[in-house]
């Protein structure tokens, strides 16, 4: 038997944030069963752990559709698991990954994550761009992660009904649609349909180029950030030179069995 846990990330209540799977492994499984176990699960990311020491660690992320590189809420929710439940006085945690060293400390507001800032470029407003947008993208952003868009308010983007089939259209792995925010300093909704998650809860690693972006434009190093999807969810983020530091919480929906060993 092993321990799945599901812990909801960027957040500090239940039912709210992004759920996330979480299975620390004594080695990590075959890409085929993790991929079968993440469809199992169905939520947005299902995290795989192997501990090699005390304080560093193997990690992998599979949606539904398939493995990706970089994820943020079950980063989080990876970290909360183990300094809860499995390596409780860590003072910092070095996760190895698809995108490098990820490093993760405890927080007065829960973990702080240490990712690098990711890349972006501005791109012409195509017609699949403005189709996946409602009509409503003023500036279209990419560099071959996810598509960026900014709209022109907080009030349109909370409203904008997603059409998932347009949004499939477009470049990139999914599509991040931003806005200034008159409470937080900025909002998003991010959007995944080719991987099989329509619309994401909370989006970390859409905060490595949320983050960059809006300290630009807005003229700050350290900023709130929501998101504006029905579970919402709420980060502090801060950009240094060329990584991003992205804190939330998270807390314990669920542990269970699986009956199997790992």
């Amino acid at each position: 038997m092993m321990i799945q846990y599901i812990a909801d990330a960027f957040t500090d209540r239940l039912f709210a944030g992004n759920p996330a799977a979480v299975l620390p492994c004594r080695e990590m499984p075959s890409p085929d069963l993790m991929q079968a176990i993440a469809i199992e699960n169905n939520y947005s990311e299902t995290a795989f752990v192997v501990k090699r020491g005390k304080g560093d660690y193997d990690l992998k992320w599979f949606t539904p559709g398939g493995e990706v590189a970089l994820c943020g809420h079950a980063t989080l929710a990876t970290s909360f698991v183990l300094h809860r439940f499995i390596d409780k006085d860590v003072e910092e945690m070095h996760f190895h990954t698809l995108s490098g060293e990820l490093i993760v400390r405890p927080c007065a507001y829960g973990y702080t994550m240490d990712f690098p800032a990711g890349a972006y470029k501005a791109v012409p407003l195509t017609e699949e761009i403005l189709a996946a947008t409602g009509g409503l993208a003023l500036e279209a952003f990419y560099d071959g992660g996810d598509m960026m868009v900014v709209v022109g308010s907080e009030e349109d983007l909370a409203a904008m009904v997603p059409d998932y089939d347009a949004m499939r259209q477009i470049e990139g792995r999914g599509l991040i649609i931003t806005a200034v925010s008159k409470e937080f300093d900025f909002v998003s909704r991010c959007f995944y349909p080719k991987l099989n998650v329509p619309e994401d809860p909370v989006t970390g690693s859409a905060h490595t180029y949320l983050t960059p972006f809006w300290a630009g434009k807005l003229g700050k190093t350290e900023m709130v950030a929501k998101q504006l999807s029905p579970r919402g969810g709420l980060l502090r983020v801060r950009i240094e030179g060329e990584r991003v530091f992205i804190t939330g919480n998270a807390v314990l929906f669920m542990k269970g069995e699986i009956p199997f060993d790992l």
